[in-house]
């Protein structure tokens, strides 16, 4: 249970700086925020890709992986406007 959160936080992590890079220009959103906005995205990604059927492959799962990051492209433009303008979250 505790290495599932772990493996989430690390994952989110990752796919939420991926989402940062990708989206152009500087957003106002503190890390923490970012990496729940990867988790978030990684696990609707995930859900998308069971009901697609694609979810598990053997090797890389490049679909579900693309899922997750465009879902958290969506997701940092979506909190970065809504952050427009104040302080530093």
């Amino acid at each position: 249970m505790i290495g599932t959160i772990i493996w989430a936080v690390v994952i989110g992590a990752i796919i939420g700086a991926l989402a940062r890079l990708i989206v152009p220009g500087r957003q106002n959103m503190s890390w923490g925020l970012t990496i729940i906005v990867g988790i978030v995205a990684a696990l609707i990604g995930t859900l998308i890709a069971q009901l697609f059927g694609v979810a598990t492959t053997s090797g890389v799962d490049w679909i579900e992986l693309a899922f997750q990051i465009i879902l958290a492209v969506v997701g940092v433009l979506i909190v970065s406007r809504m952050t427009a303008g104040r302080g530093r979250a």
